[in-house]
């Protein structure tokens, strides 16, 4: 923009004006795409759940998948902001969730510890989905003691059909209305980086070690851990409304 008026200005004095303005460089961080119509569902999921959310969220199984690559890289784009703007939009890097990598894997949890690990092979579909479920759902809300007023989370996506739905239903599942685009408002995606750090510790060499070691270290993951990411839960919601809708810091 500088150069476009003719000011010829050094890099090291730019640097020092932006620093003089309290911006620092940092990494953007990788978001979700958010329309309007996510903003909305997003405003309003706080909004329902704000009266009863400490209690909610302890009743929560919560649910998602993941990829855990073997050598897994991170692309960066660098970026001037203030502190407390990283999740601000100019400041974020829009992702769209795919699945594919290394390994994919199905994981649970709720407020008493970790509940069952599945590697997905191959591409899932409702039906695969749906073996999932009843391989590893209920025997999970028995080992969390989850008790008979348990609520199901999982995300928007399209395998989650209203078949699934549906039978989830049919075996009086209370499945948790989710807004999509909205990984940061489940407190897995939390307990996901805390697996594929300790993974990464171990150094895996091959994809049979690297599942072996998956579910070695979310075994040995603590229930004070996972107690402590769902007591915080309502930050979340609090965040989502002072945001707008925005992507928050989880």
């Amino acid at each position: 923009m500088l150069e476009e008026t003719g000011t010829k200005v050094s890099t090291s004095t730019v640097k020092r004006v932006l620093y003089q303005h309290n911006l620092k460089g940092r990494s953007a961080r990788k978001k979700p795409l958010l329309q309007n119509r996510h903003k909305k569902a997003r405003l309003r999921f706080p909004t329902a759940h704000g009266d009863k959310d400490r209690t909610l969220s302890r009743n929560v199984l919560w649910s998602d998948e993941t990829k855990i690559e073997l050598f897994g890289h991170n692309d960066h784009c660098y970026v001037w902001r203030k502190k407390g703007d990283a999740c601000k939009p100019k400041n974020t890097i829009p992702t769209v969730k795919h699945g594919g990598g290394s390994i994919m894997l199905w994981g649970c949890f709720a407020a008493g510890g970790t509940g069952a690990l599945h590697k997905i092979d191959g591409i899932t579909r409702k039906e695969n989905y749906v073996d999932i479920l009843k391989q590893h759902l209920k025997t999970s809300v028995r080992k969390l003691k989850l008790g008979h007023k348990w609520v199901f989370q999982m995300d928007n996506d399209p395998k989650h059909t209203s078949k699934v739905l549906a039978k989830l239903k049919d075996n009086k599942v209370k499945v948790l209305e989710w807004p999509s685009q909205s990984p940061d408002l489940n407190p897995i995606e939390n307990l996901w980086a805390e697996l594929k750090q300790r993974v990464r510790a171990r150094r895996p060499i091959n994809l049979i070690q690297l599942h072996q070691l998956c579910q070695e270290e979310w075994a040995k993951i603590h229930p004070t851990y996972c107690g402590k990411l769902v007591e915080g839960y309502p930050e979340r919601l609090t965040q989502v409304k002072q945001f707008k809708g925005n992507a928050t810091k989880y």
